[in-house]
């Protein structure tokens, strides 16, 4: 698709007590953490010239039906970015990330090799290499606790340890076959006093730790590939491996690789991305 069709595309909604007038607005279906289409976590990236009222942006989202759908606002040769998944406005997502950095660089402005971010979590860069992108995003810090016993009755076994920050609860398992075996009760998942719970374990092989990503609460039973998810999740496995640079992979259905690297307090997270839709929507 050429690249100058969206530069002035946006939707533009006027009400009067008799009339609406409706615009199309561009719309990007992207695979992230992936190299094959119908693998990682697909994201909805639309751009726009303004942020359209908080109601609108999470219907749109709730409509979209998918983990993440980000939305991209220019801002003084940066852009303005906010995700939301079917249910809430979320401060930090890693895949939706990595998509609008595929949608700037690779139609919006082909050629770019570098785009900021503004965000909730500040600033986040990312660049383009010959195979992806690599995100510079905050790290997150967690300290062991003792396992809640709801944490328990939710996932339905014991953890070996549990984690915790503000964002997450973070429970090692044994082994991989109990990871990927695992069968959370949703609902009390959705109860547990955290808005995601992360499930991990050592990886064999290539990988160096595997994991999964459960979010009832934010409307995400499971989400495919989570970037925000290895923002705890490298910190813990530096502890234990004694290693700065990982090899990561997320054990859902669809399934998605990123490697990971811990730079002071922030963390590089690179993958990949397929392109799958683009289109327009009616606002």
């Amino acid at each position: 698709m050429d690249a100058r069709r969206y530069s002035g595309w946006c939707a533009l909604i006027v009400v009067t007590n008799t009339t609406e007038l409706v615009m199309p607005t561009p719309i990007f279906q992207v695979d992230a953490f992936t190299r094959r289409r119908f693998g990682g976590n697909p994201a909805a990236v639309i751009p726009l010239k303004i942020f359209f009222a908080d109601e609108i942006l999470q219907a749109i989202a709730a409509e979209n039906n998918l983990a993440e759908t980000a939305f991209l606002v220019p801002e003084n040769g940066d852009y303005r970015l906010r995700w939301f998944t079917p249910a809430v406005e979320v401060p930090l997502c890693g895949h939706a990330t990595l998509a609008s950095a595929a949608v700037v660089m690779e139609r919006l402005e082909p050629g770019r090799t570098r785009v900021v971010f503004h965000s909730a979590s500040g600033p986040l860069t990312v660049l383009r290499q010959k195979i992806g992108y690599v995100m510079d995003f905050p790290v997150r810090h967690s300290e062991g606790i003792p396992t809640p016993p709801e944490l328990i009755h939710a996932l339905g076994t014991v953890p070996v340890e549990v984690q915790s920050n503000e964002f997450n609860y973070l429970a090692l398992l044994e082994s991989e076959r109990q990871l990927r075996e695992l069968a959370p009760n949703m609902v009390a998942l959705a109860r547990v006093g955290r808005p995601g719970v992360i499930v991990t374990t050592a990886g064999h092989g290539e990988y160096d730790f595997i994991s999964r990503y459960f979010a009832p609460a934010k409307g995400i039973p499971e989400d495919p590939v989570t970037g925000a998810a290895h923002c705890m999740l490298a910190p813990f496995w530096a502890k234990r491996l004694n290693k700065q640079e990982f090899r990561a992979f997320q054990a859902s259905k669809r399934g998605g690789e990123i490697i990971c690297r811990l730079v002071g307090d922030r963390i590089e997270l690179q993958g990949e991305c397929v392109f799958y839709m683009e289109g327009e929507v009616e606002i």
